[in-house]
């Protein structure tokens, strides 16, 4: 999903909840999207304070839930007691890598998983709806020597 078809699902989803486009939402969203993915709360919260010192933590944190719950991101738990935030791109699948030492959390995508997936769900007669693959391990930088 584009910047502006967010921009507009999220403000659109604002009005239905009745709530105001604020400044600050808007500044919150351009850098969340702006900043990649896996943050969170305190990380965006750290970026943002850099360029706007006003902005509060419990601005970000419920900007963030409200982001969830209009489906434009989605809140995932890696094992470390965060939660962290990512843009959903429902057109792009992806799994992730968690290096349980420094935290580190790589994207990858492979169809021979996705296959394989399809395969071992038919054949215990399961039909996948959604699915997420997480790998915890260690990576090269951390399990080096």
């Amino acid at each position: 999903m584009g910047k502006v078809k967010t921009k507009n699902k999220f403000n659109d989803f604002l009005l239905t909840q009745g709530l105001k486009s604020t400044n600050q939402r808007e500044l919150i969203l351009e850098e969340f999207l702006c900043a990649g993915s896996h943050l969170s709360t305190e990380e965006l919260y750290l970026r943002l304070r850099r360029k706007n010192p006003r902005i509060g933590y419990a601005t970000v944190h419920r900007t963030l839930k409200l982001f969830a719950e209009c489906g434009i991101a989605e809140q995932r738990h890696f094992g470390d007691g965060q939660a962290r935030y990512e843009a959903s791109d429902h057109d792009e699948h992806h799994d992730h890598l968690i290096c349980v030492a420094c935290g580190k959390i790589v994207e990858f995508e492979d169809p021979r998983i996705e296959e394989l997936q399809v395969e071992v769900a038919g054949g215990h007669g399961f039909t996948i709806e959604r699915h997420r693959l997480e790998l915890y391990g260690c990576c090269s930088d951390c399990c080096q020597g």
